[in-house]
């Protein structure tokens, strides 16, 4: 966070980019790493476990920030100073491509490294709980809220103290003070091996998914059979069958040609049940998955525009002038408030009223986080408006802290929404994808710093660079964020829809409903809106 929440002012104030390419860049790191965490969930549930994922993951992240240290530090990595006259006609020297070279390999390596630590990090911290044992499962329902919670704590020196030392005192310094944090962090994990539970891969979930794809395409001539416990393995099941997406039980056919006993369990031939089930839950992800985008494409422009909005109001307070990275710090405040209050206060009075062991359902945590997203953006525009016509029409520069607002309300949903996020697709997921459901969730993340890429491109385009200039007293910011608003309440609704139909998957043992010990699945509509309060049948 150190290094991604104040990058923007780097690129716009020492290397002389444009303010919507510097943005872009910026997202698209940001983008590229969380994508990277489907690969560092791949690797630890294929072959190396999380925990060995985790420190390797860690040690080429440090590796990034020292780089990204030595790329800030050069001088002849750096254009030549502009002063703020030439600034307003245009006429500094772009950083040129060898300039730009090494800060992109540094940026990048610290994306391959994030990557998988993101990826593996949480689930990992869950695997040190026992989920058999109730005081442990219980305890388990707050862990995701208190690994946030230190995570923002985190965020919050790191956009307080460190952007204040690369304003004032040096690039080089602020990101050298992060290359060392990283590498101290490296020797506590590998100093707390002997106490780690472990859980062994359980080989690729990826390969599973094609497997299962590949049988019930070539097998969708055949006709299902009459009762679903002639499929292979049915009896034998980890999870539950289920009656949806019934044309990928085709792979667990025993067709002609598993009738010999040395085919029966060739995988490449037929499937089994659990298996095809398992595919069956990564497939009800996707429509949650795809309403979790937006919100972290508005979450983006907390790191890009809001944050460059800073430059152009008056940041002092008394003589010290508050870096504009640093009102960051108002969101990480409001996210350890958030955090705080959901434990102590938001889930144990949802608990007394829906009798749920969670309080809030993870899907519901989601849904709060996109309506503080959307009033956010609408916050935003109007403060921007306010501004830029004060700025225009009055000559006057009003407060930064009028930006405090918006920061309040995307921490506030971020608060909620993250740790819904993270909890919904752990959970969901099956067993032996916990790491790759963790990227699955990242994946959310980076396709919405993408999508803010892509949509500041598309605004470029269509209003001919009207809307998004350098000089924000010129454009016209608040129209796009007024964009982001109504796409916001647009994905909200949608995501109701959804969530109302999504069936939530039983955790741990199966409970018998009927005569046949079929576990009950949970209508997402029942938990929503109450129709019997209880997640867990």
């Amino acid at each position: 966070m150190g290094i991604s929440m104040n990058l923007v002012t780097y690129l716009v104030g020492t290397l002389n980019l444009p303010s919507a390419k510097s943005a872009t860049i910026l997202t698209n790191f940001m983008g590229t790493l969380n994508l990277l965490g489907l690969l560092g969930g791949f690797l630890a549930d294929a072959k190396l476990g999380r925990y060995i994922t985790v420190a390797i993951s860690a040690t080429i992240a440090a590796l990034g920030v020292c780089l990204l240290t030595v790329a800030t530090a050069i001088p002849s990595m750096r254009p030549p100073q502009c002063n703020e006259v030439r600034k307003q006609h245009h006429e500094c020297i772009q950083a040129s491509g060898k300039q730009l070279a090494l800060l992109f390999v540094a940026l990048y390596t610290i994306a391959l490294g994030g990557g998988g630590i993101k990826s593996n990090v949480s689930g990992f911290g869950s695997d040190q709980f026992d989920t058999t044992d109730p005081k442990e499962e219980k305890k388990m329902i707050f862990f995701f809220n208190r690994f946030y919670f230190f995570i923002s704590i985190g965020s919050l020196f790191a956009v307080v103290v460190l952007v204040y030392i690369q304003d004032n005192v040096g690039r080089s310094w602020g990101y050298g003070i992060s290359a060392g944090t990283m590498v101290l962090a490296v020797a506590i994990l590998l100093c707390g091996t002997p106490f780690y539970r472990f859980k062994r891969p359980q080989g690729s979930p990826l390969t599973v998914i094609w497997r299962v794809l590949i049988l019930a395409w070539n097998k969708r001539n055949l006709s299902m059979p009459s009762d679903p416990s002639f499929l292979n393995g049915y009896h034998e099941a980890n999870v539950p069958y289920t009656e949806k997406f019934r044309f990928l039980d085709k792979a667990a056919i025993l067709d002609e040609n598993c009738s010999k006993d040395e085919n029966k369990n060739d995988v490449w031939l037929v499937s089994t049940v659990t298996e095809v089930e398992e595919v069956k839950m990564v497939i009800k992800l996707i429509p949650i998955w795809s309403t979790c985008i937006l919100f972290w494409t508005i979450y983006s422009q907390m790191n890009t525009f809001t944050i460059e909005q800073a430059t152009f109001m008056d940041r002092k307070v008394s003589s010290f002038v508050v870096p504009s990275g640093s009102l960051s710090a108002f969101l990480f405040i409001t996210i350890l408030l958030f955090t705080s209050l959901n434990e102590k206060v938001t889930v144990p009075l949802a608990r007394k009223l829906t009798h749920n062991t969670q309080g809030l359902t993870s899907l519901q945590r989601v849904g709060i986080g996109l309506v503080f997203s959307i009033c956010a953006m609408v916050v935003s525009a109007n403060i921007e408006r306010e501004r830029r016509e004060n700025a225009v029409k009055n000559n006057t520069i009003i407060s930064a802290f009028w930006l405090v607002p918006q920061f309040f309300l995307v921490g506030a949903g971020e608060a909620f929404a993250y740790v819904g996020q993270l909890e919904f697709f752990i959970r969901e997921a099956p067993e032996r994808m916990k790491s790759l459901s963790t990227g699955f969730f990242l994946t959310t993340l980076s396709m919405g710093f993408f999508v803010s890429s892509l949509l500041v491109s598309i605004v470029d385009k269509v209003t001919n660079k009207r809307w998004l200039k350098s000089n924000m007293n010129k454009g016209k910011l608040d129209y796009f964020y007024w964009m982001l608003a109504i796409l916001g309440a647009l994905n909200f609704i949608l995501f109701v829809v959804l969530a109302m139909r999504h069936q939530y998957k039983v955790q741990n043992n199966m409970k018998p409903n009927n005569v046949s010990g079929e576990k009950e699945l949970v209508s997402a509509n029942d938990v929503i809106i109450g129709v019997d309060g209880k997640e867990e049948a």
